[in-house]
């Protein structure tokens, strides 16, 4: 599944060609919903979490969720497909461009006002995305909130690394970040949430939302400095971490087998009497070269 920052990037990259833009055809053939009318026009793309949503001026919106195999594409009018057609599931053409949504699990048309609430900022969203958590991707991000639901979502034995991937604390962190960031905090990934004090957990999204604001622009995701898309030790199960040289690990587990790397060293099991080395403290500045 996408980390929330790639939503976010998507969305960038559509929003020019297609906001401000008569639909000249649309096409979803496993949409649930009514589609917009025929001569609708894009008002805007958003990321919301781990989910891209195209809002239309007759108050239909269009929500896709790529989990682990969807992606959308931009093409210019007459452009060849990189993927093939039978694996398209949206296909919206707005004259210079078309945009395609490959394999997405989730397509869904919503309209305001029956399918859709508002935010805690009063934005009107689909009501089927109330129950995320704050959307760390975005600037001023309610982190105190984040914090609150990290407290309260799910039973207190849970691990740390599955609660951080738990949208209804805060979207937009997936396997990648979740361990980055708690390498970079130096907390086990295996240390149940109940265990944690309330700075740790508070530290642990703090540093979510600052990794994740760094990684929208252009450019490889990177976490560590060091040339673009250093990462600590996602990916990198057996080679050495970067802060104390010991091989990275790499375990699935939680009830959706998700992968979690770790360094042994940096992030022991409570009651270990291993040293932790100081936590670095990176900045955007220090993340590229």
């Amino acid at each position: 599944m996408p980390e929330g920052d790639t939503l976010h990037r998507t969305a960038a990259r559509l929003r020019p060609a297609l906001v401000g833009q008569a639909v000249v055809s649309l096409t979803a053939p496993r949409a649930t919903g009514r589609a917009p009318k025929a001569d609708a026009t894009v008002t805007a793309v958003d990321a919301v979490g781990k989910h891209l949503v195209i809002r239309f001026d007759d108050g239909t919106l269009l929500r896709t969720h790529l989990r682990m195999i969807g992606s959308w594409h931009l093409y210019r009018a007459g452009e060849r497909w990189q993927k093939p057609r039978h694996l398209a599931r949206v296909v919206l053409d707005v004259g210079d461009w078309v945009a395609v949504c490959f394999s997405a699990p989730v397509v869904a048309f919503e309209r305001v006002g029956v399918d859709t609430g508002a935010d805690a900022a009063g934005a009107t969203v689909p009501a089927s995305l109330g129950h995320l958590g704050p959307d760390l991707c975005v600037a001023g991000a309610d982190v105190d909130g984040a914090v609150r639901r990290l407290a309260a979502v799910g039973e207190p034995d849970r691990t740390i690394a599955e609660a951080l991937l738990d949208q209804r604390v805060a979207a937009g962190i997936g396997n990648v970040y979740k361990s980055e960031v708690l390498w970079a905090c130096r907390v086990d990934p295996f240390a149940p949430v109940g265990q944690l004090d309330a700075a740790t957990r508070r530290t642990l999204l703090e540093r979510a939302h600052r990794l994740l604001l760094a990684n929208l622009g252009g450019g490889p995701r990177t976490t560590i400095p060091g040339p673009p898309g250093s990462l600590a030790v996602y990916g990198r199960a057996r080679r050495p971490c970067p802060a104390c040289g010991t091989p990275v690990q790499m375990r699935h587990h939680g009830e959706q087998h998700r992968s979690t790397y770790w360094c042994p060293r940096c992030q022991p099991a409570a009651g270990s009497s291993a040293e932790t080395p100081t936590p670095p403290d990176h900045d955007r500045d220090s993340l590229r070269p």
